[in-house]
């Protein structure tokens, strides 16, 4: 039998990491971490001010995620970041060993459209264009697996987990 899954559900502003996080975590069984819960104030600040982030401002924040994630190792669990570079979910990777990926994915259009129908976040739909630009989409060597954000978030999530659940179970 497979062991709980800790999962970090990665990609761009606006893809519905926040949304679909707690709905996978539910379903699973496990419990939600909010990756941006983890940003110091200063990060917070940069990006509300449009700012996009440079990658010495990202590797605390890396860091506490994966030692959340560590934490639940064996347990299960699921936490929301970006993780738009490979360097970052090495990173990632290196501090919780056996975590894996759920890309979210989908057309820049669909997902500029819900970010500007988002209340009370500090990210800007200015910084979208700068997301795409870092995002390196999971290659074929991450345990992970990517996942369209079209359709309802109750679609979203079962597609996901069905995705999760054909991972190799040495990917778990």
């Amino acid at each position: 039998m497979r062991s709980p899954q800790v999962v970090v559900v990665m990609g761009v502003a606006g893809t519905g990491k926040t949304t679909i996080g707690p709905l996978l975590a539910a379903r699973l069984g496990v419990p939600y971490a909010e990756g941006d819960d983890f940003h110091p104030q200063a990060n917070i600040d940069r990006m509300s001010a449009g700012i996009p982030l440079e990658d010495a401002d990202r590797w605390p924040w890396l860091e506490a995620i994966g030692h959340w994630a560590h934490g639940r190792a064996g347990l299960g669990g699921v936490v929301s970041s970006s993780a738009l570079k490979r360097s970052y979910r090495d990173r990632l990777g290196a501090v919780a060993p056996g975590i894996v990926f759920l890309h979210l994915t989908g057309d820049r259009r669909l997902i500029e459209e819900r970010m500007s129908g988002r209340q009370g976040h500090f990210m800007p739909t200015a910084l979208l264009d700068s997301q795409f630009a870092a995002l390196q989409p999971l290659e074929p060597d991450e345990p992970g697996v990517a996942v369209d954000v079209a359709g309802s978030p109750q679609e979203i999530t079962e597609r996901a987990v069905r995705a999760l659940d054909a991972l190799p179970a040495a990917s778990a």
